[in-house]
C-alpha cells in the first residue's frame, strides 16, 4: 500500500493510493496516518478495505508530511561508505545518530525556508524507515517486523549550525521546514527489498547527487535493532538513514541553497519530491 496525508498544513486528512494513482480518503475509517494505525494490526485494517468504495481526494490537493508529526525523528549521519569518503570521514565503527526536531517536518513539495543568521544551507536525499509496531531491545534478525514502510527525506542542513557553532549536530538538522517527509509512505509488503534502490537529487535541474542504498554501510535491519539498544521506537517514529555522495559541503568549492533555488528529488518506488528555497520570514 501507499499511505498519504493530504489537505492544508494542519488540517491534513489521511488517505491511499489506489490501482489507478488516486487519493482515497481514509478519514471515515482512521483518524491520521501515525501511531497505532502502522501497526501491523492497524496496516491490516487498511489493508482489507475495498479503495473503490473509500471517496476521492479533491484533484491536486497538497499533499502533506505522509506520516503524522513524530514523536521520535531520529537521523543517522554518515551511512553511506562513498559520502563519508567524500567528506573526508573515516567509515564509522557504529551507526552516528542524531536528532531533528519533529516539528521541522513538512509536505514533500512545501517551501523550504532559509533560516535566520543561515550561510551554508545543503541538501540530502535519504531513506526513511518508519516504525510500525514498538521496538525495544530488538534483534536484528526480527527487526523489520517492527517497520510499517519507507518514504523519502531531504535532510535539510545548515552546515555553519552544525559542523562550526560548536557541540551537536542537531543545531544544524531541525531548523523549521527542515524534513520534507513524502509524498508516500509504501508498506513492507509493496517494498520488501531496500539492499539496491537508486536515488538522486537535483538543484535547479543539474543532477548533483546519485546513489544507492547499496553503499549503505548499517542497513535497515541493523539500524532498528541498533537504535532499539538505546531507546524505545514507538509507532510513527521516523529515522533517516543517511545519504550518498553529492552534496553541497563535498564540492570543492562548496556549493549551498539560496532563496530562489529548486531542489527535486527522487527513490525508486517511493516517488519525487520537489521544494522551493524561499527567504527567512517569521
Amino acid at each position: 500500500m501507499k499511505l498519504v496525508r493530504f489537505g492544508a498544513p494542519g488540517q491534513e486528512k489521511p488517505g491511499l493510493i489506489d490501482s489507478s494513482g488516486k487519493i482515497r480518503d481514509l478519514s471515515g475509517v482512521v483518524s491520521d496516518i501515525g501511531g497505532e494505525v502502522l501497526t501491523r494490526a492497524g496496516l491490516a485494517k487498511i489493508a482489507a478495505l475495498d479503495p473503490a468504495g473509500l471517496p476521492l481526494a479533491p484533484e491536486g490537493v497538497r499533499l502533506g508530511s505522509c506520516v503524522a508529526r513524530p514523536g521520535n525523528f531520529i537521523a543517522v549521519g554518515l551511512n553511506y561508505a562513498d559520502h563519508a569518503a567524500e567528506t573526508n570521514n573515516p567509515i564509522p565503527e557504529e551507526p552516528v545518530l542524531f536528532n531533528k526536531a519533529p516539528n521541522c517536518v513538512v509536505g514533500p513539495n512545501d517551501d523550504v525556508m532559509v533560516p535566520k543568521n543561515s550561510q551554508k544551507l545543503d541538501w540530502e536525499v535519504e531513506l526513511v524507515i518508519v516504525i510500525g509496531d514498538r521496538a525495544r531491545y530488538v534483534d536484528e534478525k526480527d527487526a523489520l517486523k517492527h517497520v510499517a514502510g519507507y518514504t523519502i527525506c531531504n535532510d535539510v542542513s545548515e552546515r555553519h549550525f552544525q559542523i562550526e557553532r560548536a557541540g551537536q549536530w542537531t543545531k544544524g538538522k531541525g531548523s523549521e521546514t527542515f524534513g520534507p517527509l513524502g509524498p508516500w509512505m509504501v508498506t513492507t509488503d509493496e517494498l520488501t527489498d531496500t539492499s539496491s534502490l537508486g536515488m538522486w537529487l537535483e538543484v535547479n535541474g543539474e543532477r548533483v547527487q546519485n546513489g544507492s542504498t547499496k553503499t549503505m554501510i548499517f542497513n535497515v535491519a541493523y539500524l532498528v535493532s541498533y537504535i532499539s539498544q538505546f531507546m524505545v521506537l514507538d509507532p510513527g517514529d521516523i529515522i533517516t538513514t543517511g545519504t550518498p555522495p553529492g552534496v553541497g559541503l563535498g564540492f570543492k568549492p562548496p556549493r549551498y541553497l539560496k532563496a530562489g533555488d529548486v531542489v527535486r528529488l527522487g527513490i525508486d518506488g517511493l516517488g519525487e519530491q520537489q521544494q522551493t528555497i524561499v527567504p527567512f520570514k517569521l
